[in-house]
């Protein structure tokens, strides 16, 4: 067990400095903590290696992720413009349930649909790094050369003055990447809060600025578990800016409204249908990374995605639509205490809660469950960013030739195509 006096990594002072950005293991050394002044951050370090994770469980992570967007999906409410990143937070729940014990970790690994937390560890540690793999420099037309930016990061943010368990802090440094870094909720909690913010900030290029707003965190706060994720590409066949015209989109109220409509000519987008759905797939430069598009039927929102996200972004498709859809860009908050109650994961937030997997100091139970997603879509490509925060207390988401006009409120999944990973998924009601 890692123990305040003996085992804190002293690497740094007040805010965010650069020596406190080096991943957890990477260092390999064990230090003595230093006193300083309670709005100071210090990271806890285990002496791990990162691990590359199991190549052969991606499959099954990758379909329990789509499992979990379903179901998720299915909880929140409709009507309004919709982002997640059921990527972003399956990793924190993760992460969360390896502190968890009893029936707290069984009902979080019911709702993230996972069976064995080992083998989902080594699963998300060998598919990140895969999908962190696809960022970096790409063939566009015309011979030019662009980038693709795509990272995740995970980061403790816990009490200096808990004890936390080895163990917890060995799996989340190994399989996650994750770091502890230690600050004074306690007599300081606004500084941290600022600390997990700017740190947020940090990784996503400033596009979720602030994941825990004021009042989020308090004296009672123990431990904050981030994850941050961020991707920026460049189509593989730019829209042309010259088509792109206004043209009116009809939102689900029955009003319609007026957004600019880009037009991608046949051959440019692949068309793809299924349950409930007809859609297409763009492909981003060097073709690892695409976004799909859906229409549902009518009434069918639910049902679309959920076949979307398990069979759909891996469907063959042909090359033969003709695509018009707006340009967006809008940032989404949710709280996530209430759809993963609805799913089942409620020990977690009561008084019940087990997570002495994580520490002995005190019972401690989840207060929140924080998601911010960032969307831009243009002529050019896409920026999206996501964050997700777990705030723990001290307990007291054919024919020849076809045409599809995204004229109405449509689906969207941001994923890789090898596996059809969901990164970001959203709903599009209002683009203007």
């Amino acid at each position: 067990m890692l123990t305040r006096r003996d085992t804190l990594r002293a690497l740094g002072v007040a805010g965010v400095a650069t020596p406190l950005l080096e991943a957890c293991g990477q260092t390999g050394q064990m230090g003595r903590a230093l006193q300083s002044s309670p709005g100071a951050i210090r990271l806890v370090s285990a002496d791990v290696a990162r691990s590359t994770g199991d190549p052969a469980a991606m499959p099954d992570t990758v379909a329990a992720m789509a499992g979990f967007a379903s179901d998720l999906w299915d909880t929140l409410p409709g009507g309004a413009n919709l982002a997640i990143s059921p990527y972003s937070i399956v990793v924190a729940l993760a992460m969360t349930a390896n502190g968890a014990a009893g029936e707290t970790r069984r009902q979080m690994l019911e709702v993230i649909h996972v069976a064995s937390l080992s083998g989902y560890n080594r699963g998300l540690a060998a598919l990140t790094q895969e999908i962190e793999g696809l960022a970096g420099s790409v063939k566009l037309v015309e011979g030019r050369r662009g980038q693709i930016a795509l990272a995740s990061a995970n980061q403790l943010f816990g009490d200096r003055a808990t004890t936390w368990r080895q163990a917890f802090l060995t799996v989340l440094a190994k399989e996650y990447g994750a770091g502890m870094r230690a600050v004074d909720f306690r007599r300081a909690s606004e500084q941290a809060r600022t600390l997990v913010n700017d740190w947020t900030s940090e990784q996503t290029r400033g596009r979720i600025p602030q994941i825990l707003p004021p009042g989020s965190v308090d004296p009672l706060t123990r431990l904050v578990l981030v994850n941050a994720l961020y991707l920026k590409a460049p189509w593989q066949t730019p829209f042309d800016k010259a088509s792109t015209h206004d043209g009116p989109f009809h939102r689900t109220d029955g009003e319609t409204v007026t957004a600019p409509m880009m037009t991608a000519e046949v051959g440019t987008a692949t068309y793809v249908s299924g349950q409930h759905w007809q859609g297409a797939r763009l492909d981003y430069a060097g073709r690892t990374l695409a976004m799909t598009v859906a229409l549902p039927d009518a009434g069918a929102d639910a049902v679309a995605l959920r076949d979307l996200v398990t069979t759909g972004l891996r469907a063959t498709g042909t090359p033969d639509v003709k695509l018009t859809m707006p340009r967006w860009t809008y940032r989404v908050a949710t709280d996530l205490v209430q759809p993963l109650e609805t799913l089942g994961m409620v020990q977690a937030f009561g008084p019940q809660a087990d997570f002495s997997a994580m520490t002995t100091d005190g019972d401690l139970s989840v207060s929140d469950v924080l998601h911010q997603t960032f969307i831009a879509v243009d002529e050019a490509g896409t920026e999206a960013a996501a964050a997700t925060a777990v705030v723990m207390n001290a307990t007291g988401m054919s024919v020849a030739h076809h045409e599809l006009v995204l004229d109405r409120p449509f689906l969207f999944v941001l994923h890789d195509t090898a596996h059809g990973t969901p990164l970001f998924v959203g709903r599009v009601v209002d683009p203007s």
